[in-house]
């Protein structure tokens, strides 16, 4: 039996990372490190994987996020000395002597400190469009990953140069929260989906699908996207399928709503938006100019019987073939 992929669906993704337009190599590098760094040991296997993808993306992403690699790399003990080396770093050696430390120059120059992006700067950067084959892989990724993987994608989603969709107007998301807390309270999961559908302006297929995920991480970008209060979101969980609602359940979603930024949830929206462009655009193929003279072609001719005159018998009904 063979042993899964470490990141499943990661080859899709480095597709993806190819595309024109769409850039997502450091995401995908800093999520992979992350997943790697998880784990106290890894397999041969694992680690031949971990090194053949960190290869094909460690030249060719910034240097910010290749620094922000090699600094979680460099205190992981499990690093392959392989991917130590295309970082510029030393495998430890506990025997090796400490060098001595260089002298300490006279003047240093200073160099001014780094200011964070504010949230208006990202979205000025934040231009490109969302391919809808594109948003379609984002969307099966995400709805089959794990949970630990879900958390991964929509912390570093924050991050990609994506266009994240417009927020819902405030008098919209206000009618929309107040109506979905009334069909949570009781119980009404038909009703919860067509509104949620309706204000997220989503097809009832994705709304469906959002709600009913065992997880869900879905629900918790939907109500991130709505701006949902904490305790709103809370009840909803509580009372919206009473099967799901279990301590641990409640517990995890809060935290993970807590921590989770309205930029992730809104180009989570995008890619469900998308996504369903792309079965739209597969489902309706546009025929070619020549495609019913093919079709013409390779179909099989039907010959017409003949009838030679005074051979075959007319039957005659109604009013005429009453005997006379």
């Amino acid at each position: 039996m063979t042993r899964p992929p470490l990141f499943p669906g990661f080859d899709g993704l480095m597709t993806l990372s190819r595309r024109e337009g769409v850039d997502i190599r450091p995401t995908l590098l800093r999520v992979l490190t992350d997943l790697y760094v998880q784990a106290n040991a890894h397999s041969d296997e694992e680690e031949r994987q971990f090194i053949e993808l960190t290869s094909r993306l460690i030249d060719q992403v910034d240097d910010a996020t290749r620094a922000a690699v090699r600094a979680r790399l460099a205190i992981y003990p499990g690093t392959p000395t392989v991917v130590l080396q295309r970082l510029g770093l030393k495998p430890s050696n506990p025997h090796a002597r400490m060098p001595v430390a260089g002298e300490i120059p006279t003047h240093p120059v200073a160099t001014p400190p780094m200011r964070p992006p504010t949230e208006a700067e990202l979205r000025m950067a934040s231009n490109l469009s969302m391919q809808p084959k594109d948003a379609a892989e984002i969307h099966d990724m995400f709805f089959a990953a794990s949970a630990s993987e879900r958390v991964l994608i929509l912390h570093n989603l924050a991050e990609t140069p994506l266009r994240a969709s417009a927020r819902i107007p405030a008098a919209r998301a206000a009618r929309g929260v107040e109506t979905l807390q009334m069909a949570a309270w009781v119980g009404d999961i038909e009703n919860f989906t067509l509104e949620l559908g309706e204000t997220l302006i989503l097809p009832s297929r994705v709304a469906a699908q959002v709600v009913n995920d065992p997880g869900g991480e879905p629900l918790a970008c939907a109500a991130r996207a709505l701006d949902m209060p904490a305790p709103v979101f809370q009840q909803v969980l509580l009372f919206l399928n009473p099967e799901f609602a279990s301590v641990t359940y409640v517990y995890r979603l809060s935290r993970l709503y807590d921590r989770l930024s309205e930029r992730s949830a809104l180009i989570m929206l995008a890619a469900w938006r998308g996504s369903i462009m792309a079965m739209t655009r597969a489902k309706y193929r546009p025929a070619l100019y020549d495609d019913e003279r093919q079709r013409a072609r390779s179909a099989t001719a039907q010959t017409r019987p003949a009838v030679q005159p005074g051979l075959g018998s007319v039957v005659r009904t109604g009013s005429q073939g009453s005997g006379r």
